[in-house]
């Protein structure tokens, strides 16, 4: 493929730039006009942009194609070996071996180094504007160092305006990339190339571990009608989203696939059958620059780190420049992103997501050299959350879109990779009609209940109650959504938007994986279904739990409400976790099936809230709304936290879920972790045949 091509135009009237650029990076290595520690610096940055120099040349010869395996993993190990756990205590990117070498400015040029890493995957897109700015960047800070030493807040000044103002670029291009199928990076590298030869891997730039070759050479040995089953339960999900939520998929014309490195093959047949929908693919990165990046989250297409501590350490960089000036800019450069890309944005249906599974577990250190939002930066950092997602709406409603999502193990899960993959398979496409049937017995009973008690049994202190909303004509309303295989895959629940007043307890998980991190013993308690009190045993100081749990539960809100309050029923999926020893290792995508779960923050109905939505039966689920949300109608800024994290007990902490009536009147449904209301008794099965 030809790197670059999207850029040609840009690139001519950068080369000159960038010319200079590396010339002058050239100087620096010879230069002695730095004093020590802070020229080893300088260096080392200065080595790293000059060898991208090197490589990106490389590329435009052809080097992809004509390189061996062997040649292509020594130069991936070569560009990502700087922060690689066995080299990260000496690298620069650690933040506490920076504030050891370079005392005040440790953290900033931390910080700085990186930004200068995202070169890496500029050279591979041919983004060379990106490449000129890392560069004239590095050297504007060498030159202030030159001589008699900077203040460390003028540093910190000269870094602060270079993320703001080249944000009018960064955070535009983030828009365009996300919705301009036009960009055609990854969707040509996965089109044109032999996905049974893994040298294509390396064409993206991302690090590629064991993981991305060993899922690659898997799938490349899979039948044809296993990958396309595959893919067909994909995409077919994502279109009767639109049907299920009653939205004319006719008249949108893209949609974006987000995946990890290695799944290619299943990605080459969801864009031929997207294209049989008339949807042309959007396949966009994660985001690089620091600016469009969100702390533990990665959206787009992306490759196992090849450090998660490093990761962490950097994820809240953001707090060097976050203060209401920089919030008003970005927000103000969003929108003048979407205007831009309007046309592209209003033909955009959704993003259709595979998620994976199985990875190591990750116990995170935190490093006290580390950047961290201050309280008022916490604040900043929500609002400008509030103000985006306002922003977004407008260009991309969320009433006229849809997504679907579906899992897939990684090899990092054991040595039975295999066969919990073909099993992942089995769960993903189990019989609509029959749970269709099981789960309306299950919503016709709680439809007429006033409230649902849910209890823990042995060490799981959950005791929860849950208000539902009053249902004005049984006959023809509901309040929880039947949800079998469309947007959200594998099937198997009930949900619905509880009533916030009247909702309360302790919520309690023994362990449990949201995003990256695995908690433990994560104890939430509920007033009026906001958040009053929470904690988790990952860490000896309870403050710090509870800062873990605010970040990435809470994603630094002060509270959040219960957004969602679910009955899983795939017990066949958790008989499989069972089987295999993986039930700590499945992503909440599907752990969220296997028993009662939570969602704190929006309901499963955020910006669509006017939208009618019905079940398979004709009723409408009305429990689209709650008093936090209804706020929208006064001010939108009030009733939206912009993140919906699910929270799920598994069957075996389980004790009983029962339906209470204003009356009084009692309906078990659950009881001992298995199903006991009539209509439902056949979920039991699989726990019978384990």
């Amino acid at each position: 493929m030809s790197y670059g091509q999207w850029f040609i135009e840009d690139n001519k009237g950068i080369m000159e730039r960038l010319s200079l650029s590396m010339e002058r990076l050239r100087e620096v290595r010879e230069e002695k006009t730095v004093s020590q520690p802070y020229r080893d610096f300088f260096v080392k940055m200065a080595d790293f942009l000059l060898m991208l120099g090197e490589y990106q040349k490389l590329l435009e010869e052809g080097f992809i194609e004509r390189a061996s395996l062997e040649e292509l993993k020594e130069w991936n190990e070569k560009l990502y070996e700087d922060i690689l756990p066995k080299h990260y205590k000496d690298s620069y990117g650690n933040p506490q071996t920076a504030v050891e070498r370079l005392g005040d400015y440790g953290q900033l040029l931390s910080f700085l180094y990186r930004e200068i890493r995202g070169g890496i995957v500029f050279i591979h897109e041919g983004r060379l504007k990106d490449l000129t700015i890392l560069c004239e960047t590095l050297i504007e800070i060498y030159n202030m160092f030159e001589g008699e030493l900077p203040e460390a807040e003028s540093v910190k000044e000269v870094l602060y305006w270079f993320v703001s103002d080249y944000s009018d670029y960064t955070v535009s291009y983030r828009v365009r990339e996300s919705v301009d199928p036009s960009l055609t990076f990854a969707a040509d590298l996965i089109s044109s190339s032999d996905l049974s030869d893994l040298r294509y891997l390396y064409g993206y730039g991302e690090y590629i571990s064991d993981t991305e070759l060993k899922t690659a050479r898997y799938l490349a040995s899979l039948p044809e009608e296993k990958v396309r089953l595959m893919a067909d339960t994909f995409t077919e999900g994502f279109r009767k989203g639109f049907e299920v939520m009653g939205r004319d998929l006719d008249k949108k014309k893209t949609v974006q696939i987000r995946y990890q490195l290695g799944f290619e093959r299943m990605v080459k047949y969801a864009m031929e059958n997207f294209a049989q929908l008339g949807l042309q693919p959007i396949l966009c990165r994660a985001a690089v620059w620091s600016v469009n990046a969100a702390p533990g989250r990665k959206t787009g297409y992306f490759s196992t780190s090849p450090n998660r501590q490093y990761d962490y350490d950097h994820r809240y960089d953001g707090a060097l420049y976050m203060n209401k000036a920089f919030k008003d800019r970005k927000a103000a450069m969003l929108k003048v992103g979407y205007e831009q890309y309007k046309t592209e944005a209003a033909q955009y249906a959704g993003p259709a997501v595979i998620e994976t599974f199985g990875q190591d577990g990750f116990v995170p250190v935190n490093d006290p050299y580390a950047f961290s939002f201050n309280e008022k930066q916490e604040k900043l950092s929500a609002q400008l959350a509030n103000e985006s997602a306002v922003i977004l709406n407008q260009y991309i409603p969320g009433d006229e879109t849809s997504f679907t999502i579906i899992a897939f193990p990684v090899p990092e899960i054991g040595s039975r990779f295999e066969e919990i993959f073909d099993a992942t398979i089995e769960i993903n496409t189990l019989d609509y009609e029959k749970y269709k049937t099981i789960q309306q017995h299950l919503i016709d009973a709680l439809d007429e209940a006033e409230y649902v008690k849910v209890t823990g049994k042995g060490d799981n202190k959950t005791d929860l109650k849950i208000m539902l909303h009053q249902l004005k004509d049984k006959a023809k309303e509901t309040n929880f959504e039947n949800c079998v295989a469309d947007v959200n895959i594998p099937l198997g629940e009930v949900f619905t938007s509880p009533k916030l007043k009247g909702t309360r307890g302790i919520l309690h998980v023994g362990t449990v994986y949201i995003g990256q991190f695995q908690f433990k013993n994560l104890t939430m308690v509920f007033e009026d279904g906001m958040i009053k009190e929470y904690s988790c045993d990952n860490f000896q100081d309870p403050k710090e739990g509870r800062k873990l749990v605010k970040q990435v539960i809470l994603k630094n809100h002060a509270a959040l409400p219960m957004g969602e309050f679910a009955i899983g029923t795939n017990t066949t999926a958790y008989i499989m976790a069972q089987k295999f020893g993986v039930l700590d290792k499945l992503p909440i995508l599907i752990v969220e099936k296997m028993g009662p779960h939570f969602a704190v923050g929006d309901t499963c109905y955020s910006w669509s809230e006017d939208s009618p939505v019905y079940n398979p039966n004709g009723k409408e689920i009305v429990a689209r709304d709650n008093e936090v949300s209804i706020l929208r109608k006064e001010d939108v800024s009030r009733a939206y936290f912009n993140c919906h994290t699910d929270i799920t007990i598994p069957y075996s902490e389980l004790d009983s879920i029962c339906a209470v009536s204003a009356d009084g009147r009692q309906v078990l449904l659950l009881k001992d972790g298995r199903f006991v209301l009539p209509g439902t008794e056949e979920l039991n099965l699989p726990f019978d045949r384990a």
